[in-house]
């Protein structure tokens, strides 16, 4: 449902063997590198390989961005009620490389090129990812139609990108000229966080409702109900983020209480977050005992549980709490388990989905 890679001979040219939704391996992946940087325990060796993988991750979007761009295929996929929800996936990827990029890529090309090269992957991703969320939106009011049981988990995607500006934005603001632009990139973070968050709370009510009304999702749909986690985190994250950067654009009784909202907000949403993880995992345990094919919509898997740990180390360095300093690190644990999986999976797809166009 994600992705049509086997089209049929009629619309198959038109339509393309490379889905947006693809861009979510660059999302998952960079969000495992992302992770391991911001964990509030290091372990030997993590950095490295962290780096290694955001170096892979990099290379990886530079080649869905070249072959998704050569299909030529952008309106006809806007034009598909199921496919556009996942134009979301795009900026994200953008955005998590740029954060991957700050925090990791330094190593290897230094800092000023690692700073540099996130201003324009962030910039890039946060006017495509608003680009995203107010035009889909647009496109299923104007020219999409649903049946009743339409809504899941993807239609949050086109909504997301915002939070995962503000979330990652934050990183660029104490690198942003003192004074007036510092204020401006903090303010509209903050204005991104607000933006997505609502926007997500909605979509997850029309989620919701069509879950209580109709037939529980069944196949490649059901992972994407992991995205409502995601969302959720990363607006705990962005939470985090922007409070620590706050006392550098911001007076002080503003930049204190940025911490206060970044502290009690963060952990009723992260409350919230588990609830919705809860039942993402319960349904997803109940389509494996059916057989859960495998689709592209796998990595909905890997995100969200990447948001999932970096809003909790968010939390542990705001609390002192070890309780969340050990959650977060058994989901990354669990993170890496699931990336492995997942991209074992993907591999063996895209070599079968090769050998096909061979023959």
């Amino acid at each position: 449902m994600l992705v049509r890679d086997e089209p049929d001979e009629t619309n198959g040219r038109k339509r393309g063997r490379l889905g947006p939704g693809w861009f979510a391996a660059v999302m998952g992946s960079g969000i495992l590198a992302v992770a391991a940087a911001t964990l509030p325990r290091g372990f030997p060796g993590l950095g490295e390989a962290a780096t290694v993988v955001w170096a892979g991750t990099a290379l990886l979007l530079v080649v869905l961005a070249v072959s998704y761009t050569g299909q030529r295929a952008l309106r006809v996929h806007a034009g598909d009620p199921v496919l556009a929800q996942f134009f979301g996936a795009p900026p994200m990827a953008l955005l998590t490389v740029g954060a991957g990029t700050l925090l990791l890529g330094r190593r290897l090309i230094g800092e000023r090129a690692a700073v540099d090269a996130d201003w324009v992957l962030w910039s890039a991703g946060t006017v495509l990812g608003l680009a995203t969320a107010c035009t889909v939106p647009y496109l299923m009011v104007t020219r999409h139609r649903f049946t009743p049981d339409a809504a899941f988990g993807g239609w949050m995607l086109p909504v997301v990108p915002p939070l995962v500006s503000a979330a990652t934005g934050a990183l660029l603001i104490p690198r942003a000229p003192a004074g007036q632009v510092r204020l401006a990139l903090l303010l509209c973070c903050y204005s991104m966080l607000g933006l997505g968050l609502v926007a997500v709370l909605l979509v997850l009510a029309m989620v919701y409702s069509r879950l209580v009304h109709h037939d529980a999702p069944g196949g490649a749909v059901v992972p994407t109900m992991w995205i409502g986690v995601g969302a959720l985190d990363q607006a705990v994250t962005a939470l985090g983020t922007l409070a620590t950067a706050s006392p550098s654009a911001l007076p002080a009784p503003y930049a204190r209480g940025s911490g206060v909202v970044a502290l009690l907000g963060g952990l009723g949403i992260w409350g919230f977050a588990l609830l919705w993880l809860v039942l993402a995992t319960a349904l997803t345990v109940r389509e494996i005992r059916r057989g859960l094919p495998f689709a592209a919509t796998w990595w909905s898997f890997i995100f969200p549980l990447g948001a999932c740990v970096t809003g909790t180390s968010a939390l542990a360095a705001r609390t002192g709490s070890q309780l969340f300093v050990w959650i977060a690190v058994v989901l990354y644990a669990l993170l890496v388990a699931a990336w492995a999986v997942v991209a074992w999976h993907s591999l063996r797809h895209a070599v079968r989905q090769r050998e096909r166009a061979r023959r």
